[in-house]
């Protein structure tokens, strides 16, 4: 097993996703940022992640009309001259938002008369009001048929051993999000462009490494689970990409500001590359097939390697999600958001926490951004939900969906 990077677990006071930091918002991209992801908390991570990237889109076409900084992504006319940007993201933000989940309306509209109150009467903010709806109904339009609906799912064909079986946590009707694979990215060509390669063998060494770990260290009732291993699995098994990477790109805006323009644009970039990843990773785990531990320690003694004993009553310590397990959906979108954040601010010299209120007394504590990807890593391998190779399949998938973003979308008019 490699070796792990040390993590400060500190027992505080519960609080929400980065309420232990100080920092005052610096600008209404930031403000509607955290807005956001509290809006679309009650959504499963598949689709928090589409509409967390149409809404930072949104705010990003609104900024850009008004500062012409970076290519436009769906071509929003110039807004006129003295528009406020300010205005413009609250507007677009708040738009998207109350259209896609109607009954935040109240608290939206409210958050939107304070964040409007801070921004001068005239006509500056009323321009701004008007580019920033008109980028909302763009990017609202953009997304109409983007096939994340209606929902399909999908019944096992196969019980050989390796394939796919639905497991205790998944409903009558099968595999959930089977129709993910095939959502419209927003920024790479297809959900196959960067499909993981083939799982490895159930008869390699590989395999029955990564299945002795999850074993050991991922059942239920395991001894050999350190408790700091059990703090992070619990953690981001209620800590989701967009949570946690929307939360780590706010307090480095705060630390290390770069200006309204370009939070718009990076938030734009992080939250497409994390939908990115995430229907990269379902293209591949459609594709593959690959058993969940949960399946394959259960059937252990069928599976041809004689280095994998089976273990009728294994438990993992979190729930199984009910869809394929090669590669882990967690690290691709993690990886693909990291891949964004390194680029704009490095991945060391931080001073980062990420909390939970679902996980009350847990603080994480970081320095380098991947300490986060290598903690999450760990999560779902001693959460006992994936194996290494899923965790490592999927750290290459969305590096690369992360990479190829950052360098062909939202490009400076400069460069």
């Amino acid at each position: 097993m490699r070796k792990r990077l040390a993590l400060a677990l500190i027992a505080l006071m519960s609080m929400p996703l980065g309420a232990a930091r100080a920092n005052v918002v610096p600008d209404p991209v930031l403000e509607w940022n955290a807005i956001m992801v509290t809006t679309l908390s009650g959504h499963n991570p598949f689709a928090q992640a589409r509409l967390a990237a149409i809404t930072q889109l949104a705010v990003f076409e609104a900024v850009n009309a008004v500062s012409g900084d970076s290519v436009s992504y769906v071509g929003l006319a110039a807004a006129p001259p003295g528009t406020s940007a300010e205005a413009a993201a609250v507007a677009a933000a708040h738009a998207v938002l109350a259209f896609y989940v109607p009954l935040a309306t109240p608290s939206l509209d409210a958050a939107r008369v304070t964040s409007l109150a801070a921004i001068p009467d005239g006509q500056s903010e009323d321009d701004g009001i008007a580019i920033g709806q008109a980028a909302a109904t763009a990017m609202i339009a953009a997304r109409a048929a983007d096939g994340s609906s209606p929902p399909q799912s999908f019944a096992p064909t196969s019980s050989d051993p390796g394939t796919w079986q639905l497991t205790p946590t998944c409903p009558a009707s099968g595999g959930i999000l089977f129709h993910w694979r095939n959502v419209t990215p927003f920024g790479i060509e297809s959900n196959a462009q960067f499909r993981s390669s083939p799982p490895p063998a159930l008869t390699s060494p590989t395999y029955a490494r990564d299945y002795e770990e999850v074993v050991r260290v991922g059942a239920a009732d395991s001894v050999e689970r350190p408790s700091d291993r059990a703090d992070v699995a619990r953690l981001y098994n209620s800590l989701l990409a967009v949570g946690a990477w929307n939360g780590v790109a706010r307090q480095l805006a705060d630390d290390q500001p770069i200006g309204l323009s370009e939070h718009a644009r990076v938030l734009a970039l992080l939250n497409m590359a994390i939908s990115d990843g995430l229907t990269s990773s379902m293209e591949t785990k459609y594709h593959f097939l690959v058993w969940r531990p949960e399946t394959a320690v259960r059937a252990g003694d069928s599976d041809n390697n004689p280095r994998t004993v089976g273990d009728a009553d294994f438990a993992p310590f979190i729930p199984t999600p009910c869809f394929p397990s090669y590669p882990s959906a967690h690290a691709s979108a993690s990886y693909a958001a990291l891949a964004i954040l390194e680029r704009v601010w490095g991945n060391g010299g931080h001073s980062l926490e990420l909390s939970h209120p679902a996980v009350p007394g847990v603080v994480a504590q970081y320095t380098r951004l991947r300490q986060i990807t290598d903690d999450i890593d760990d999560a779902r391998v001693y959460g006992g939900i994936h194996f290494r190779f899923d965790q490592e399949a999927g750290a290459r998938q969305g590096l690369r969906v992360g990479q190829f973003i950052f360098a062909h979308s939202l490009m400076p008019t400069g460069q």
